[in-house]
């Protein structure tokens, strides 16, 4: 048995992977390797059929491992690609704003994880490098298309593991699509219109975030802000179409009983139905928003179901042969779907994203195989050591001495015989009392003990959470409806009918008693905490079956009621709601407080959880059916994978005698029984379970709304002077230095057969001068030359073109070895090339210049009315009649709290205090350029004091604490007080504002107390 590892997180979810566990021949080791793991994928080939107990495929592993050349050498190039600059060639310029956008921390809650940001870039790389640079990759994905999609244009799939991002990767992809669509019309390797599937209906709702106008989107979201604020007015351009793949089904067109059909000529003879849509008419109705669009992009959420089969050898019975025909059945209607549309109004792409990207049972590829066309791989093995999910914590020994693995590991061979068969097909006695196998019995009661220390945990902190926080959550996945039933009487309760006709129905009590619905022997809990679900009944157009509403309807009465109680207040009629809705609500809001599943402990389900459900909260699995490929292991667990927590620490790892420190999150931990994972070993149970951190609810408070704070959104900075001419005077500080130091000019790779190039900025090196004062003029005329109501000042151009030619000469612009002006084009580069003439312009110009702002396009004033998120770090509540805000989130242990308690005791000092911020989500930032690059500033407070104006003229003063000193905060700190705040000011429209540095504090509130005697300079 391989050595346990203590230390599961190595590495940093914000950076690319520097170092991972070695693999042995006996699995995952603990020596840690220096280095990214290489992406490889594990070929199961099963073994021979059992007889007797269980019937189970089993599956080696053995050494059946096999790298993912592909992938691998895309990473090569990608990374290659992203240590350049995004050179060689570049980008378009949406492109690069939104890359640039993506790795600047300062706007968002949230920092995107590395793994997320190489998804897009390879898929950015796919489009705008490889064509030209790289074209024999292209070449091979469109090979494996042809072998594979063969009705299908190019179509490539991100590999990413549960848990770690991927819808928000679905907006990336979107965002970047749309915008150079949008900016470029007649660029043809983009389009502005998509079409997002999904394999359910719970899954399609959620993914509702994809949308510009929904409330919640990422793109403007203040935890994600995936669009920069002058491009989400473009986005909103875009047209998006989400929807389950069961769409893709031709429907009735008209309501007709069979005999009328068979009179007016139902379909013989293989004629199309009159009454049945043709392929054509599906298009149209799933299209029917996207009138006159062509060539759409297509993404595909758990891609894994969209495939063509082919005619499979492999022989199955009973619930086996079962999936493979579901499967095969889903994957045919999903990808004839696809090629439907292509016909009618073309695909541009097909972006492909999934935890487990494989061929399923009954594909006839062999279940387990990779797709051809995954172009970029994030594991789950990946994903545990960056700390990005949670670790599963599977049994590792015990004392049963059966077979070679655990019992509790690997369950299914010791039950699966004593088990009912076949689904819902089996009879069963309605008085039979739920009798399950003896180690099946054992394992969930080993399972729910454990439950239960993680329960008594929450249980205390829920008590301090005002019942915000929800209970952990206890999963069983079934092999079929008749074993989910069963587990679930037993676990929840069940109904004894009674023996004579008059009498009522007599209720049995769970044996779990956590989990147990039943009050006594004549009623049900009014909420109830375990649930029976079924994915088909639920996730599917069709209406659900009178069998399992039957096995529901205790439930489906008991929500009802609750929605009753509830009334209308969150939106949902119980009068008009279906049972199958009903169901799915409470699915979708497990683990969430206040919410109709917010209360949940068990999910007791089969055919289900195998994706897309996202509940934080999981804490237990146990999996009670066949296994057999590593596939659906890692898809059944994946369920439980999702983290509570986001908040870092600092991280220290010693390897080979050093000491690395790297920023992550901390371990959570998700304990899996029978479910044969081969996957790391990690101490079961032997650590007590740690609930996550307590949540708060940061908020503007409606009766705090005259505590209201009303501050300008800026993109920039401008001047205005009375003379229409432009002129320039150059100074030494006017130059510029191109040196192979800030970025290669020839740079050789390799790929991993051995191949090695040569890579040259050719196309750079051959610009003209004239092209290159072009380009540099514009972007100067775009940046800073309009009026006040927005129009550019064309005239101003000339001059532009000819003091730019001027300041192109070896004196102001110095070319070190390998250089050439052309490199003045690379973004960054021409972006400090524009603000050194522009600076020089500024300084020559006669007449008194007047500093402006410029002003966000869509949403010049922002506001602390829309405050409203969640955060686990430290918190400060505020005084009720100072801050429209209910805490001060804490980045420190102490020199936020301390900053508020000075602020909020200024009035024992003589200084008056209207109202006060904490600049936390408020989208207030002061823009500043950092290296060429345009960067957010995120200043501290905002405080609303008086300074001898009085209060219809209060000051607004912008407080940032310091800590240590670093070059990036001189340059902030000066961009606030030499440009923010004059060119404020000048405005006039947002009142007064000042800016001032506290490096101290303890020492604020003298300071503010000078401020408001003396002013500010």
């Amino acid at each position: 048995m391989p050595k346990p590892i203590k230390q599961i997180i190595i590495n940093s979810p914000f950076d690319e992977p520097k170092r991972h566990f070695h693999f042995d021949d006996e699995g995952i080791t603990s020596e840690i390797r220096t280095s990214r793991r290489v992406s490889t994928y594990r070929l199961p080939i099963p073994g021979t059929k059992k007889k007797g107990k269980a019937k189970q495929e089993e599956f080696d592993m053995g050494d059946l491992e096999q790298a993912n050349e592909l992938v691998n050498e895309l990473r090569a190039h990608v990374n290659q690609w992203r240590k350049q600059d995004y050179t060689n060639p570049g980008p378009t310029r949406i492109t690069r704003k939104l890359l640039e956008h993506w790795y600047d921390t300062d706007t968002r809650m949230y920092r995107f994880f590395f793994c997320q940001l190489e998804a897009i870039e390879t898929a950015i790389y796919l489009t705008e490098v490889a064509p030209k640079h790289q074209p024999s990759i292209i070449t091979r994905i469109r090979e494996a298309n042809k072998g594979h999609n063969p009705d299908l244009p190019f179509r490539i799939a991100l590999k990413m593991a549960t848990g770690s991002g991927k819808t928000v990767v679905m907006a990336m992809l979107i965002a970047w699509q749309a915008l150079n669509k949008i900016q470029y019309p007649t660029d043809t390797r983009f389009s502005d219109t998509f079409l997002v599937v999904a394999p359910g209906i719970t899954i399609r709702d959620r993914l509702r975030v994809l949308l510009p106008n929904d409330p919640d989107n990422y793109y403007s979201h203040p935890a994600w802000k995936l669009v920069p604020d002058d491009l989400l007015e473009m986005l909103s351009q875009a047209k998006i179409k989400i929807i389950n793949y069961h769409q893709f089904q031709c429907k009735t067109k008209e309501t007709v009983n069979e005999a009328k059909r068979t009179m007016l000529g139902k379909a013989r003879d293989g004629k199309d139905d009159p009454f049945i849509e043709s392929p054509a008419e599906m298009v149209t109705r799933i299209l029917k928003d996207m009138p006159g669009k062509k060539n759409i992009v297509v993404i595909n959420d758990e891609a894994h179901h969209c495939y063509l089969p082919k005619p499979d050898e492999e022989k199955l019975t009973g619930d086996e042969r079962k999936e493979a025909e579901q499967n095969r059945k889903r994957a045919s209607l999903w990808i004839n779907g696809l090629t439907e549309i292509r016909k009618k109004v073309g695909i541009k792409a097909v972006y492909d994203l999934s935890a487990t990207p494989f061929f399923l049972k009954g594909s006839g590829y062999g279940e387990g195989r990779l797709f051809p066309w995954v172009v970029s791989d994030f594991s789950l093995v990946d994903a545990v050591e960056c700390g990005v999910v949670k670790v599963p914590r599977l049994p590792v020994a015990d004392n049963s001495m059966l077979g070679d693995m655990p019992m509790y590991r690997k369950l299914w061979p010791h039950i699966g015989d004593e088990l009912p068969k076949y689904g819902r097909g089996t009879k069963k006695r309605e008085t039979e009392i739920p009798h399950l196998p003896e180690k099946l019995e054992a394992a969930l009661i080993s399972l729910y003990q454990d439950y239960k220390r993680y329960f008594d945990l929450w249980e205390k902190r829920a008590v301090d959470s005002n019942g915000e926080l929800p209970p952990p959550v206890f999963i069983v996945v079934c092999q079929n409806t008749n074993i989910s039933k069963l587990v679930y009487d037993y676990i929840a309760g069940w109904e004894r009918p009674p023996k004579n006709k008059d009498e009522q129905p007599i209720l049995v009590p769970g044996k779990l008693d956590l989990f147990n619905n039943v009050l006594n022997s004549e009623t049900w809990r009014d909420r109830p905490y375990t649930i029976l679900v079924d994915s088909e009944q639920l996730e599917s157009d069709d209406a659900m079956s009178t069998e399992f509403k039957k096995v529901s309807a205790a439930e489906i009465e008991q929500f009802k009621r609750e929605l009753r109680t509830r009334g209308s207040s969150n939106g949902v009629d119980p009068e008009k709601i279906t049972d199958k809705d009903l169901l799915r609500e409470v699915m979708n809001t497990v683990g969430k407080p206040g919410r109709l599943g917010g209360h949940i402990r068990c999910v007791v389900s089969v055919s289900m959880l195998t994706e897309g459900w996202d509940a934080s909260t999981v804490s237990h699995i146990l999996g009670v059916r066949a296994f057999g490929t590593q596939l659906l292991c890692e898809q059944v667990v994946g369920r439980g994978l999702r983290r509570t927590s986001y908040e870092t620490t600092k991280h220290q790892l010693e390897i080979n005698g050093k000491t690395v420190e790297f920023e992550a999150f901390q371990p959570e931990f998700s304990e899996i029984y029978g479910v044969p994972f081969d996957f790391m070993q990690t101490p079961g149970g032997r650590t007590s379970p740690q609930p996550p951190p307590e949540k708060y609810h940061v908020r503007a408070l409606p009766d705090r709304i005259n505590l209201e704070i009303q501050f300008p959104r800026l993109i920039g900075y401008r001047y205005e002077w009375p003379r229409e001419r432009l002129r320039a005077t150059f100074s030494e500080e006017s130059q510029i230095v191109l040196s192979p130091q800030d970025f290669a000019t020839v740079t050789e790779v390799s790929s991993i057969l051995g191949e090695s190039k040569k890579h040259t900025l050719e196309d750079l090196k051959n610009k003209r001068p004239q092209e290159v004062a072009f380009h540099i003029a514009r972007y100067i005329l775009e940046r800073y030359y309009f009026t006040e109501d927005g129009d550019k000042r064309p005239w101003f151009f000339p001059d532009l073109i000819g003091i730019v030619k001027e300041w192109l000469s070896p004196k102001y612009v110095i070319r070190k070895d390998d250089t050439y002006l052309g490199l003045l084009l690379i973004i960054e580069k021409a972006q400090e090339a524009a603000e050194k003439v522009y600076q020089a312009i500024v300084a020559t110009q006669d007449g008194e210049k007047r500093l402006l702002p410029i002003f966000h396009p869509f949403s010049p004033e922002g506001s602390t009315r829309y405050v409203h998120f969640d955060t686990a770090k430290s918190v400060y509540a505020t005084r009720a009649d100072l801050c429209h805000v209910n805490y001060v989130v804490a980045d420190t242990d102490v020199w936020e709290q301390a900053a508020a308690h000075a602020i909020e005791s200024l009035d024992e000092n003589g200084v008056k205090v209207y109202r006060y911020v904490k600049n936390e989500q408020l989208g207030f930032n002061i823009p500043y350029s950092m290296h060429g690059r345009e960067r957010q500033y995120r200043a501290d407070f905002i405080v609303v004091l008086e300074d001898g104006h009085g209060p219809n003229d209060p000051l607004h003063l912008i407080v940032e604490i310091s800590g240590a000193a670093r070059k990036d905060k001189e340059i902030k700190v000066s961009t606030a007080t030499n440009l923010w705040i004059p060119a404020v000011n000048n405005d006039g429209s947002f009142g007064r504002w000042a800016f001032v540095e506290v490096k101290d504090p303890w020492d604020l509130s003298r300071m503010l107390h000078q401020i408001c005697s003396i002013g500010v300079k």
